[in-house]
């Protein structure tokens, strides 16, 4: 895949960060906020300094986007493992008219329209809490984390965390073709949430205030409604020019 190709998924990615605002944006300003408590010693030594707050939201930021690639790796790859199978064409159809209708229900979603995709997230919630008595006591160790590698750590697990809008992307790092190709759909698509979330953590609650009023979901919504449309029309023979592939989130079946 190349950079203009993946261009729609970073659009799809920084219209929907909106939705980070509640599921991510806790703890990146957690994150930004850090202290820790010096150290005593009896010997005056040098004790190293906290991360800079932009440092340690960076470094959660990369430790999510890392998590996405590994994800995106995995689907692409398991795709890509299956490509003997003689029913694969009818698969990918079928998985091409899902990742479009998962990202109709995102736009409706991030318009506050309709909240069919928050079922799937609270399905994903119950496979999460199964894992907490194995995550908590990593996470725990982590916090507060005022090191950049801390925070990388932290970041990483919450990736992981049940996200519709991670979902809507992963299927189509699953169309992707092969590994390395679903791991580019997942970087280009954790870019494309990486402002909000680092304004986030620097902003803070203003960010949130304003990102949060109706008629900017509107607008992002609308957005990535129009994505899903436009690849569920070319799913049905409308569209087939080549210049679609910049346009459409999900790579022609």
């Amino acid at each position: 895949m190349n950079a203009l190709q993946l261009l729609p998924v970073l659009v799809v990615g920084l219209a929907g960060s909106v939705h980070c605002i509640g599921m991510c944006g806790g703890i990146v300003g957690a994150l930004s906020s850090a202290t820790a408590a010096p150290a005593r010693a009896v010997i005056p030594i040098a004790v190293a300094q906290p991360a800079r707050p932009l440092t340690r939201v960076l470094a959660y930021n990369a430790g999510r986007i890392s998590s996405y690639m590994v994800a995106g790796a995995l689907a692409g790859g398991l795709a890509s493992g299956a490509q003997s199978l003689s029913a694969l064409a009818g698969v990918q159809l079928g998985f091409y008219w899902l990742a479009n209708l998962m990202l109709v229900a995102l736009g409706l979603y991030l318009m506050n329209a309709w909240q069919g995709l928050a079922l799937l997230e609270q399905g994903g919630r119950v496979l999460w809490q199964a894992a907490q008595p194995a995550i908590a006591p990593v996470m725990k160790a982590l916090m507060p984390a005022t090191r950049p590698h801390q925070a990388y750590i932290l970041g990483a697990l919450w990736g992981w965390l049940p996200c519709g809008m991670v979902y809507s992307v992963l299927l189509t790092a699953m169309l992707s073709g092969s590994a390395s190709n679903g791991a580019a759909v997942m970087l280009a698509f954790g870019l494309g949430t990486l402002p909000m979330l680092t304004g986030l953590g620097l902003v803070g609650a203003r960010l949130q205030r304003a990102l949060q009023r109706p008629p900017v979901r509107l607008a992002c919504g609308l957005l990535v409604l129009a994505f899903g449309l436009l690849g569920l029309y070319r799913a049905v023979g409308g569209f087939t020019p080549d210049w679609m592939n910049t346009l459409c989130l999900t790579p022609q079946h």
